[in-house]
């Protein structure tokens, strides 16, 4: 991610007024609604929505994708379509999680966006990235989901009407390629991950992550929801964009990875493991579709080493 801080840095470093475009911006999000009009209407917004999104949005795509991976051993995809990419931290993502990447499109509509991202691709270390085709594009005009190994649609669903993400998740229904959904990890976003990921087990496709089975999700819906976090460090940037003084934040989102063939994920951990004196709780979501505590105590040696150091979101037990 070296690589991608300092390219944002040197093409925002002349960046004004960072801040009070952030908090328009971050107000609309936060709203969770379709979008009659492209969001990012400007180049100003472009730029604000990069400097403050694209690092979260580059650390929740690896950490889904990363998840992906151990999950899918075999899986080394040569070809990427990102939907709704923006200025690419998606394929920033990608490109750090499979080093087999070669061939990568973009989808974007807002020609100011296209134009940032080309500017950052041109700085990166993957060759995948700085050799990304990107295309002007909507929903109507994809092409292409036939022909690609990796396909990954991050915080995409929240900007359409119901209909158009029915139209999208049917068009990934059909794709032969491993596909990633992301959402913000809120219960609206959760709930279109779920929506989305009952729409394609039914088409016939499996989830790899994070779920452990294909069956219905077992979390109560309207009382919780299904999310993961992943750690963002802040770069200079960063911090004066979102007026923070903290060195780090926390991505919540809520994801699900799916391959047309079949899978055999493990149990999910859920939530922060809970560490008390000589033993370790764990909630899982388990294979056999149900939510369960799970006790690990010292007297079982690796077992229990191995969950002091399980986070959330991490397979249990340990993938090797």
């Amino acid at each position: 991610m070296a690589d991608l801080h300092q390219a944002l840095n040197a093409a925002l470093s002349s960046a004004s007024d960072l801040n009070s475009s952030f908090q328009r911006l971050s107000a609309r999000y936060r709203e969770e609604v379709a979008a009659t009009a492209p969001i990012l209407q400007s180049a100003g917004d472009v730029v604000t929505y990069a400097a403050y999104r694209m690092p979260a949005t580059f650390a929740a795509v690896r950490s889904a994708l990363t998840e992906a991976a151990l999950l899918q051993p075999g899986f080394a995809p040569v070809s990427q379509l990102d939907i709704g990419g923006g200025s690419g931290a998606a394929v920033w993502a990608a490109a750090e999680v499979f080093p087999s990447i070669s061939s990568v499109t973009v989808y974007e509509q807002v020609p100011e966006a296209i134009a940032l991202g080309k500017k950052l691709a041109m700085e990166a270390d993957a060759a995948a990235v700085r050799g990304a085709r990107w295309v002007r594009g909507f929903i109507d005009d994809l092409a292409g989901l036939e022909d690609v190994d990796l396909v990954t649609v991050s915080y995409v669903l929240s900007e359409l009407s119901g209909e158009q993400q029915q139209e999208l998740v049917g068009l990934l229904a059909r794709s032969r390629a491993v596909v990633l959904l992301i959402e913000p990890g809120t219960p609206k976003g959760y709930e279109r991950i779920v929506a989305a990921r009952d729409a394609l087990v039914a088409a016939g496709r499996s989830v790899v992550a994070p779920c452990p089975q294909d069956g219905a999700c077992p979390i109560p819906r309207g009382k919780d929801w299904c999310h993961f976090s992943s750690r963002v460090n802040r770069s200079s940037l960063h911090r004066q964009t979102k007026g923070g003084v903290l060195g780090f934040e926390d991505e919540k989102f809520s994801y699900v990875v799916t391959a047309s063939g079949a899978n055999h994920p493990q149990n999910r951990v859920v939530r922060h493991p809970q560490s008390r004196k000589g033993m370790v709780s764990l909630r899982l979501c388990t294979g056999e579709g149900s939510l369960e505590e799970r006790i690990v105590s010292k007297r079982q040696g690796p077992l229990y080493k191995a969950a002091r150091d399980a986070e959330w979101g991490d397979a249990w037990p340990p993938v090797d």
